[in-house]
């Protein structure tokens, strides 16, 4: 009884801390937005611009969730890029060179990611192998893999796919009035709603169920996890294979906004997935993080770059040196944090 007591009031403690960094990335990105509309012109007031940030960065979401579990047990995973590019050349070959379907498609990307994530989930966890040594490896063998699989980027021309992709979910009551003054429905792409029910569910594991504890548990500090009865190594394999299959489902969510096979897809997927992350309130050090968190932080990412856009810096540096500025600035408050953290 007691080491189930002891171990609530350490995962209550690293929400007390999630909380207070999601609670800052809401408002940071709810202020950047609203100033958006204020300043940038009626553009950003239009629901679909809103919509379109989430059917852009559908893939994203499901990454930085992925990612933001192996960073809240203390490891990271910088192959989820590479995983995605792999998933999407791989399925495009197959339903176009072989007439391939939806479900065996699917099937393959589930399979790259479950792949990936045992192999990776092993050599961290049970051979004790640094977490971005293998990860690094696992990158440059997954896009080894896509020119393999074949080396010309092309479009996916087989019928049943096509459709699925062109899919558009309309949102009733939600839209703008065009130039004709014809009321249009803002719509949503079905990797939207994929991207959706994966922050939703994995936001009530972390929150609500022993796997979840477990993985703050872990992050905050190891050999207390190991005393409180936790299997460490487990759990660490856990959360790497689980943010290989996100990455494998995202890589499909990806495919099916893009629609094509490309040796260069994804590329620095990982690092926005990263910054997406970090910016949502996910510690590098481990133990504190939010799947909400995570979720504002790509919207955020994708905000300040339709900003730098739209104020007519629309070289790539300044975006760079925006998203920069962001980081260190979450990383600022986050030592703040930190410190109070460990007073």
């Amino acid at each position: 009884m007691n080491e189930k007591t002891n171990m609530k009031k350490s995962g209550l403690r690293s929400m007390s801390d999630t909380n207070l960094l999601l609670t800052i990335t809401i408002v940071v990105f709810f202020l950047m937005y609203i100033g958006a509309i204020v300043f940038l012109g009626a553009g950003f007031r239009k629901p679909q611009n809103f919509c379109n940030i989430l059917n852009n960065n559908a893939a994203l979401i499901i990454l930085s969730v992925g990612m933001s579990i192996v960073m809240i047990t203390g490891g990271i995973d910088i192959s989820v890029g590479g995983v995605t590019a792999l998933v999407c050349m791989s399925c495009a070959v197959y339903l176009d060179y072989h007439d391939g379907s939806i479900f065996g498609s699917l099937l393959i990307a589930l399979g790259i990611g479950l792949a990936f994530g045992l192999l990776q989930g092993f050599l961290v966890a049970y051979l004790g192998i640094q977490p971005f040594i293998v990860s690094l490896a696992g990158m440059f063998l997954a896009r080894g893999l896509t020119t393999i699989v074949n080396t010309k980027p092309f479009n996916v021309a087989n019928e049943a796919f096509t459709k699925l992709k062109n899919t558009r979910l309309l949102i009733p009551g939600v839209g703008s009035v065009n130039k004709k003054g014809i009321f249009v429905n803002a719509y949503v792409e079905i990797g939207v709603v994929i991207a959706l029910l994966i922050v939703v569910v994995f936001f009530l594991i972390l929150r609500y169920t022993k796997l979840g504890r477990a993985f703050y548990a872990v992050g905050g500090n190891q050999q207390s996890a190991m005393m409180l009865g936790i299997n460490v190594k487990r759990t660490r394999f856990l959360a790497h294979l689980i943010c290989s299959i996100l990455a494998g489902i995202g890589g499909y969510v990806y495919f099916l906004h893009v629609g094509s096979g490309s040796a260069t897809h994804a590329s620095g997927a990982e690092m926005n997935a990263i910054a997406s992350s970090i910016i949502g309130g996910t510690m590098l050090t481990g133990g504190v993080g939010n799947i909400i968190g995570t979720f504002f932080g790509v919207l955020s990412l994708s905000t300040i770059q339709n900003i730098v856009s739209s104020a007519g810096f629309d070289q790539a540096w300044w975006t760079g040196i925006t998203i920069a500025a962001m980081l260190c600035i979450f990383l600022i408050i986050q030592s703040v944090v930190l410190a109070r953290k460990n007073k």
